[in-house]
Formats: structure tokens, sequence, C-alpha cells
């Protein structure tokens, strides 16, 4: 029988996850510490997710099901947490699976580390079919704070924080699309210490199914709105993207003050797409959008601002020359290694 209050709610969303869904559940199931209960999301399946969802769910009362009408993957972690009953909230992906001690080890750092609101931990990283690939990803447990100023430490699918303090910060926000967990992690590190538990918790599969150009901009794009977001509430001011109820659209022609400057850089950005840079008008190609943060470029931005100097350099030969030595002079300032290959290969 489900306990009155198990220890450990699991938040499990899903999305037409019918490979590889039986052997997460099951690694959560069976975990050493049984005192749980398994929320998946079911975000609109149109696969046989359902169908092994109610197979699973009549042979265990932990497992409770809950289904949303593909309304994307924020409002299924906001749901998971609402419906949580425990005191302590796990995440797990449907394509991953949690080695068998994962959760007890976990419970008991928080329950000996109080003051700790959030909880990392270490990933051994499988094939399709579930084999090792011979790496694994141990963020460092030290100087998290200068880390998490700058990136995430943390492995989604390996984190437990606390139910209450998760409610407290006002759960997962919809207007940090594809970094919705870095913006989370950031607004619970401001009430609470973090932390990563030098352990494998988790097996983090990688296939096929990998993240688009445009997916991976625009996670790179949320990143930055979070930390700009966070340095302020540092700083002891007001959070300036309280008021954002949906992710920026940056091209929008009149852009709140907040995402200005962020919008300005992205919209040059997006032309590491070649067919973007072939069909964007002149009047859209702003180098000053670029040259005034390059010395503050993540590495992830630096590499878009990379591509999208050379989408422009090859793709438009209407160009004036001031404006080819000036991207040209990018690609040398970004990395003059790699800038040598990438024009050698044009």
């Amino acid at each position: 029988m489900l306990p009155v209050t198990p220890e450990v709610s699991v938040i499990l969303p899903v999305r037409d996850g019918e490979r590889w869904l039986r052997e997460a559940v099951a690694s959560v199931l069976t975990q050493t510490l049984a005192e749980l209960e398994l929320l998946v999301i079911d975000d609109g399946s149109a696969d046989a997710t359902p169908t092994i969802l109610e197979q699973l769910r009549a042979d265990d009362p932990r497992l409770i099901v809950l289904r949303q009408q593909r309304e994307g993957l924020v409002a299924a972690l906001n749901r998971g947490l609402a419906h949580a009953q425990a005191p302590l909230i796990a995440r797990l992906d449907a394509d991953d699976v949690a080695l068998p001690e994962r959760l007890a080890r976990q419970r008991d750092y928080l329950q000996t580390h109080p003051e700790v609101v959030l909880l990392g931990g270490w990933a051994e990283i499988i094939d399709e079919h579930g084999a090792p690939r011979g790496r694994q990803m141990r963020p460092s447990p030290e100087r998290l704070r200068d880390t998490l100023a700058k990136k995430s430490p943390f492995i989604h699918p390996t984190v437990m924080f606390r139910a209450e303090t998760a409610r407290q910060v006002g759960g997962y926000r919809a207007a940090f699309e594809a970094g919705e967990d870095y913006d989370f992690w950031l607004r619970l590190a401001d009430i609470g210490e973090i932390a990563i538990l030098p352990e494998l918790l988790i097996r983090y599969r990688e296939h096929g199914g990998s993240v688009t150009r445009t997916r991976e901009l625009r996670q790179i794009y949320s990143a930055r709105l979070a930390k700009l977001a966070s340095a302020e509430r540092r700083a002891g001011r007001p959070d300036p993207s309280a008021a954002l109820t949906a992710p920026p659209d940056w091209h929008d022609p009149k852009p709140g003050a907040f995402e200005r400057d962020s919008s300005r850089l992205f919209r040059m950005l997006e032309l590491a797409d070649p067919a973007r840079a072939r069909s964007a008008p002149a009047s859209a190609i702003d180098l000053g959008a670029i040259t005034s943060q390059l010395s503050t470029l993540t590495a992830g931005e630096r590499k878009f601002a990379q591509a999208a100097a050379l989408s422009l350099l090859r793709e438009r030969s209407d160009l004036p020359a001031a404006m080819r030595v000036r991207l040209a002079g990018w690609l040398l300032r970004m990395g003059p290694l790699k800038a040598a290959k990438l024009m050698m290969r044009k």
C-alpha cells in the first residue's frame, strides 16, 4: 500500500516515451528506499505510453499517472510538484535509469544537511541499448555557487530538492523555456545551500533524439536571462523577469528593458543558420550587437557567434568589404585556431 506520507516523490515527465519507459519506471519502483511515490506526467503521448502506464500502475499503487494535453515540460513539472506528497522531490527522465540506492543516498544526505535545499549527483552515460559509453558526468562538488553564477553544474535528472522550498520560489517558470531548470536552481540557491553528492546516481541515456539548433539557441538565451535576473536579485533589487509569463520573442520590435540587449544579440546569433544568413535583410545584420558583448559571451554564445560570422561570410557575397573584414576579425578574436580551420573549409 502507498504510505500516507511517502519520504520521496519522484517526478517523471514523459511524451511518447514507450521505448525506455518501463525500464525508467522499474528503476524507481525497485529502489532500496521503498517509501516513495512516482508521479508520471504524460504530456499528451500518442504512442503506447498510456497503455504501458496503465499496465504498470495496476501492479504498483506507488505509481501515480497524471495526464495533460501537450502543455509542455514546464507545465508537466509544475503539475508533478503540485501533486507531490513527500517533503523531498527527485527528478528522473523517461529515458534514464536510477541506480538502486539513488533515492536513499540523497535522502540520507539531506536529512543530515538541513541547510541544503538542492542536491545533485553524478551520472554514467549509456547508449540507446543501455551499454556504457565509457564516460561519466562528474560535476565538481566544489565552489558550486561560483559555477552556478556562470552555468548549471547540475544534471537535471539527478537532482533532489525540498518540496517546501520549491513551492516557496514558485516552481519552474515557463518564461525560461529550455532553461527552466537553470532558472529554478538559481532561485533555490537564493534561499538555501546547494550541493552535489559525489556518487553515481543514474544512468544517463544519450540517443538519436538530438537537440535542434533552434532549441539549443533558446536554451542559451534562457540561461542568459536567468543569470541576469539572478544577478539583480543578489544585488537586492527586484527580479526583472518576474513579469514574464511566456518565453520572450527576440524578434519582438518592442522588447522589455530586461531582455532588450539579449534579444538584440540573439537576433545575430541565429544567423548561424545559413538559411537565415542568406535571407536576412542588410539592415538586420547588426555587428554591434555582438561587438558590444564580445568579451562576456559564454562558450555556447561564442560558438553561435563564430557560426554566424562564418555563415555571413559564406552566404553573403553582397556584404561590404569593411563588414567582411570585421566578421573575419571576430572569428580570429573568438579563437584563432578554430577560425583558421573554419576558414579553410570555406
